[in-house]
């Protein structure tokens, strides 16, 4: 594997940006009506750069949040100290900022502002080396299978077709809006898609634990490829257990899981065939990558969660070559010009597959300029 260390951070920014969604991001917890994303770039002694993205689609206000703490409290930790390899990087920041953690309550947060860093790091130490992210994950570039994400509940079915036709051979609908209209919608979804497309639900943590049994044997005659966090992420695995021995379909978990130790137990319990660490909300690509591997390892599906910009995309997308199995990328189905613009040259879809290159680390710049005018004021 090429050496990546020791890196020298001299310079550690962020910046938030917003755009209106149009339409809005609908989940049964609430409605996005903008289209937020932080960025993270960072440098080192010799003027190497490289990028990340930091989690903010909730609350509202969240971007603004989080490029302050990036900005303000992260990087006059970080920045003119040495590491040995980019994952150390995370790994120091969460020792050193847990009593800032507990102080302010604010686990989420801090856990998203690191894993936009460890991202960048990674994305300067690969582009330092001449290196594809997978490549220096130990990984290979191949083609990366995707599925059309955030398909909302009205007239689901068109955005379906659409998609389908850009090459999308997986589909995704925001459920939880109520029985009728979530059965009908699917019925509507497999009408047009036909009996082979891989269709899922994602119900955003919408039931209580017998509603979601209940559902999941309605759902039964859709055929579902697997169904998205239909209790609360914080159900006790033993209900989780209860829930994937009576539902028809595989159960999928894990965006909103933030620890090595709940991975971990959630991979061991049998109770989830898809997991999903986001790789800008937990971990980075430092986490993610160690956890995804041990998900195929354990023979489960690893399927990257990501539903925001084209940095943190891309980053999901080397960090699945890299990593291996089954698993497809999430790509949102809405227009999203923080995804498309914020990542270019922006990969081809071919065959159902993101085509990743072999350009030095997740191979895209952004353009900033295109939205400059959508940037926030910190």
């Amino acid at each position: 594997m090429a050496k990546l260390g020791p890196i020298v951070l001299t310079r550690i920014e962020a910046a938030a940006y917003r755009v209106p969604a149009d339409p809005p991001v609908r989940t049964a917890f609430g409605v996005m009506h903008d289209r937020p994303c932080v960025l993270v770039r960072v440098e080192d002694d010799a003027g190497h750069h490289g990028w990340g993205e930091v989690f903010c689609n909730w609350p509202p206000p969240g971007a603004e949040h989080r490029a302050r703490l990036v900005a303000e409290v992260l990087a006059p930790l970080a920045q003119g100290r040495a590491w040995d390899h980019p994952s150390a990087v995370g790994e120091w920041l969460e020792r050193r900022t847990r009593v800032l953690v507990l102080q302010c309550d604010e686990p989420g947060p801090f856990a998203q502002a690191i894993a936009g860093i460890d991202g960048a790091v990674w994305d300067l130490a690969a582009r330092r080396a001449g290196l594809p992210l997978a490549a220096a994950l130990g990984g290979a570039v191949r083609p990366v299978p995707a599925y059309a994400s955030g398909i909302n509940p009205d007239r689901p079915e068109r955005m379906a077709a659409a998609k389908r036709a850009e090459g999308y051979a997986g589909f995704k609908l925001k459920i939880g809006f109520g029985r009728d209209r979530d059965l009908a919608n699917l019925a509507a979804m497999r009408a047009e898609l036909g009996p082979d497309a891989r269709l899922m639900a994602d119900a955003n943590q919408a039931w209580s634990l017998d509603e979601a049994t209940d559902m999941a044997a309605a759902m039964a005659p859709f055929g579902l490829y697997w169904l998205e966090e239909p209790v609360m992420a914080d159900t006790a695995l033993a209900d989780w257990q209860r829930l994937a021995r009576a539902a028809p379909m595989r159960l999928a978990a894990g965006e909103n899981m933030r620890s090595r130790a709940e991975f971990a137990a959630a991979v061991a319990s049998g109770a989830f065939g898809v997991v999903q660490p986001d790789a800008i909300k937990w971990g980075g690509v430092s986490g993610c990558t160690e956890v995804g591997r041990a998900i195929v390892a354990a023979g489960l599906d690893y399927c990257p969660h990501f539903l925001s910009g084209g940095i943190g995309l891309l980053a999901s997308a080397h960090i699945l070559a890299a990593v291996g199995g089954p698993g497809m990328l999430e790509v949102d189905a809405n227009e999203n010009p923080l995804r498309t613009l914020f990542a270019r040259p922006f990969p081809v879809l071919r065959d159902g597959a993101f085509v990743l290159t072999d350009a030095p680390g997740i191979g895209v710049e952004p353009d900033l300029a295109a939205l400059e005018r959508s940037r926030q004021s910190l």
